[in-house]
């Protein structure tokens, strides 16, 4: 999943790829009868309610526009990050991705030249005005518009309550003795403390970037995380890293390394974990799962620094669309108050228009998180969103060699440091 910096080399992998597969897919030609039809990639949802919601939406949007046509692909998170590497640059592309903002990933492909300037339509729709500053800035970071927001994610720790009464833990923990006193408790009653699906690195990765935050504090976390001074010879890196082998060892569920992400999901869902770090749209999927709401808790990780830990997603337009003047529209509706207001909860809990107003009320636990993010001093980031992705990648062997036993802790912050020096742009 690594994405080169220049777009030569981004344009050079897609014609090596075509040429593989001896044949050329043509995701932007109009269908006959002057109709438009508009190829979206996205994510895979795990929640039934995300995809039905995705599917009436565009219903909607074809009812209004019977000339366009939205032909939504999903891809797992890795194999979409993988498709939009392979294809950058290409007519193969997309007319409309979904991205994280972050400057690795999103941010990558805004560097690459992939993503069109947005700035005639944000223009032209009044985009500036339509959407919370604090999420609208990610999108205005590289000079002009890239991309539109879709959410804005919160990630905290859901819980079990019955588990933690049955460990003796008679409320959620605030600082992270406690949280590690906690998972102490909850292994001594027989439980396990937290799911984690190793196989999708990121998710042991969002426990790392949480102890970074803890141990270093804001503004060094952020120094780091941004590479702005080294990870080298610096004592709460090394302490990161030696809880991270704590934990892995000690509290996490026999087999993680193996287990894909939706599977540790599910095991949480059914009650088998006391657990697991997610984000919002998790609220969701635990719904759709048939777990007692009334069962289930939230709380921030608990980092001393009150600031929480979220990112947010948007749509771009790729560069080489051949219809970005209607890529543009459907992206006008799916960005309106109505349509989130009326999809409000099921894809995130935090709305990015300011004239949104949920016609269904939100689940109790995303009621939660939204005030816990208007309280919030501000966020840190998830570092595959912060790093580029040749970094993530050794940042993830890394965290996967501590956890394995094959990398000593203390060894673990001169190591990504030195592939960081070595693979400078």
């Amino acid at each position: 999943m690594n994405i080169p910096s220049k777009a030569a080399a981004l344009a050079a992998s897609a014609l090596l790829l075509t040429a593989c597969s001896g044949r050329v897919q043509d995701n932007t030609s109009a269908t006959s009868g002057g109709q438009v039809k508009l190829s979206w990639w996205m994510v895979t949802q795990n929640a039934d309610t995300a995809n039905a919601a995705f599917k009436s939406i565009i219903g909607d949007f074809e009812k209004q526009n019977p000339n366009i046509k939205v032909d939504l692909q999903y891809r797992a998170v890795d194999a979409h990050k993988d498709a939009l590497r392979t294809t950058a640059g290409s007519s193969s592309g997309p007319d409309i991705y979904y991205n994280w903002a972050g400057p690795g990933l999103g941010g990558e492909l805004v560097k690459s030249g992939v993503s069109l300037d947005l700035s005639k339509y944000y223009e032209q729709y009044k985009w500036a005005d339509r959407f919370n500053p604090s999420t609208l800035a990610a999108y205005k970071q590289y000079g002009g518009y890239h991309g539109v927001p879709w959410t804005q994610r919160t990630e905290v720790v859901y819980y079990h309550k019955d588990q933690f009464a049955k460990a003796g833990i008679s409320a959620p923990p605030t600082t992270y003795q406690e949280w590690a006193t906690a998972a102490q408790k909850l292994k001594d009653a027989g439980l396990t403390p937290i799911t984690m699906g190793g196989k999708d690195n990121w998710h042991v990765m969002r426990l790392l970037d949480t102890f970074i935050e803890t141990n270093c504090g804001a503004e060094l976390g952020d120094k780091l995380n941004t590479r702005a001074t080294s990870w080298a010879g610096q004592p709460c890196v090394d302490k990161s890293f030696e809880q991270l082998k704590q934990w892995s060892g000690n509290y996490f569920n026999k087999g993680f390394a193996g287990l894909p992400v939706a599977e540790a999901g599910a095991m949480f869902h059914s009650g088998k974990s006391a657990m697991q770090l997610e984000g919002d749209w998790f609220t969701q999927q635990n719904i759709d799962a048939g777990d007692d709401q009334n069962n289930v808790g939230v709380f921030p990780m608990p980092t001393g620094t009150d600031r929480l830990y979220g990112f947010s997603e948007g749509m771009y337009i790729s560069k080489s669309s051949k219809h970005p003047d209607e890529a543009a529209k459907f992206l006008d509706f799916f960005t309106s108050a109505a349509v989130e207001g009326k999809y409000l909860g099921v894809f995130s809990s935090v709305p990015v228009n300011k004239e949104t107003k949920g016609e269904n009320p939100l689940a109790p636990i995303n009621t939660q998180i939204a005030e816990l993010t208007g309280k919030a001093k501000g966020f840190f980031l998830n570092n595959d969103q912060n790093f580029s992705t040749d970094v993530t990648t050794e940042y993830w062997r890394i965290q996967n060699g501590v956890t394995s036993g094959s990398i000593a802790p203390k060894e673990a912050g001169a190591l990504l440091q030195k592939f960081i020096d070595t693979h400078k742009d």
